[in-house]
């Protein structure tokens, strides 16, 4: 297949694209490079060393003789220009990476919520719109996430997207399906969620073929298309705003810092490993929905840890403290968390969990770039509300003394 992997230079975007391109597929990554501009305007860098995309894509073929095309271009701002690339290239599939990924960096100030909410949705709206306009027929898979349902406990297991209602009416009870009510709790969350009701329309009005995958957090480093070369290596945010949690906390240990759980560290998240990531995006292209089905929505995770535990964990693997401070989130202090994956299983995935092996790769890889880190950055300090900024210190080495 021709397949265009929007946000192709991303955290999965890029083992997505080399994972792709492995199999034969042609892939073209469209980009305009704003996480990149972004860790410039936070004053980070990843922790490991990246090239520019276009050398990334050259050591790929130089390595495995096979093609990945980029092309520079902002699909929330170029609409005309994505139009005509679309009908230029007429992919068959097309991956939609292309939003700002971090709830943080979206609730760090209002012109980061302003940012968030004008990009991604209008990426994904532009994408739907041309898509419609060029009659391109292809198999639109999108990445959202198991954020979009918040982190309140409903006493039973979230369901692949749709929810079986039954509503009263003059004629007795009907039976409905409708999509499982979000509840994001933030901003980057709410898009999201936005995403989710422009998918329904456009499947429903306009026939096009949508899957929407709701991810867990993703945790890990490596794929096996990223070993070839280390300048293929996958980018590692540590900082507090695009960290991942347990990613974060293997940094942590890996430079003898604490773990920093915030709250009670109560909270349920489910998570992914990285090759199983990619693997979902593979499995999601080879079942497409047929024109005028309704949108297909798949639980992208594998498992479930309270944040605490996943804390204790890594203490007891590596001998790291662990230190609880504030929370910046506005969210319930402990929550219960039930997912179903049933389709991913149905369709031969077989699920990679935590294991020390893999915990301590991410760990070889932290020490290796320990040099690389910023240890001002590590703190999650981009608080949800004016009354909890106010109240989280803002010189971030200075809790480490006064919590115990």
């Amino acid at each position: 297949m021709r397949i265009a992997v929007l946000g192709g230079d991303g955290f999965v975007g890029w083992p997505t694209s080399l994972h792709l391109s492995e199999l034969g597929h042609e892939v073209h990554i469209v980009d305009n490079l704003s996480r990149r501009w972004i860790d410039a305007e936070l004053g980070v860098q990843s922790l490991t060393p990246m090239d520019s995309i276009q050398e990334r894509c050259r050591i790929w073929k130089q390595e495995t003789g096979r093609q990945i095309r980029f092309h520079l271009l902002d699909l929330a701002k170029e609409y005309e220009r994505l139009k005509q690339w679309l009908a230029d290239h007429k992919p068959d599939a097309v991956i939609h990476f292309a939003e700002q990924r971090a709830a943080p960096y979206s609730m760090k100030t209002d012109r980061h919520k302003v940012y968030t909410v004008d990009n991604n949705v209008n990426a994904t709206h532009n994408l739907l719109a041309a898509l419609v306009e060029t009659g391109i027929d292809a198999h639109l898979v999108h990445l959202g996430t198991m954020g979009v349902y918040g982190y309140s406990s409903v006493g039973a297991p979230i369901p692949e997207g749709y929810l079986d209602v039954q509503i009263d009416t003059p004629s007795g009870p009907k039976d409905q399906q409708i999509l499982y009510p979000t509840r994001p709790g933030s901003i980057y969350h709410m898009t999201k969620s936005l995403d989710q009701i422009l998918f329904q329309f456009y499947a429903q009005n306009d026939g096009l073929r949508i899957t929407d995958l709701h991810q867990g957090i993703v945790w890990g480093t490596h794929t096996d298309q990223t070993r070839r070369h280390e300048q293929l290596i996958n980018r590692f945010d540590y900082d507090g705003d695009y960290g991942t949690v347990l990613n974060r906390f293997l940094i942590q240990a890996a430079i003898g810092y604490p773990l920093t759980v915030h709250g009670s560290g109560g909270q349920t998240r489910a998570f992914i490993h990285l090759q199983d990531c990619v693997r979902c995006i593979e499995l999601a292209l080879s079942d497409a929905p047929k024109p005028g089905e309704r949108v297909r929505i798949f639980n992208q995770m594998t498992e479930t840890h309270r944040v605490r535990d996943l804390a204790q964990m890594v203490a007891g693997m590596t001998g790291a403290r662990v230190l609880n401070l504030p929370n910046p989130r506005k969210e319930a202090a402990e929550n219960d968390l039930i997912v179903r994956n049933d389709q991913f299983l149905a369709l031969g995935l077989n699920p990679i969990t935590l294991q020390e092996g893999l915990l301590s790769e991410v760990v070889e890889v932290a020490r290796k770039y320990a040099h690389r880190i910023d240890r001002s950055r590590v703190p999650a300090v981009s608080a949800w509300t004016r009354d909890l900024g106010a109240r989280i210190d803002r010189n971030p080495e200075s809790h480490l003394t006064e919590v115990s």
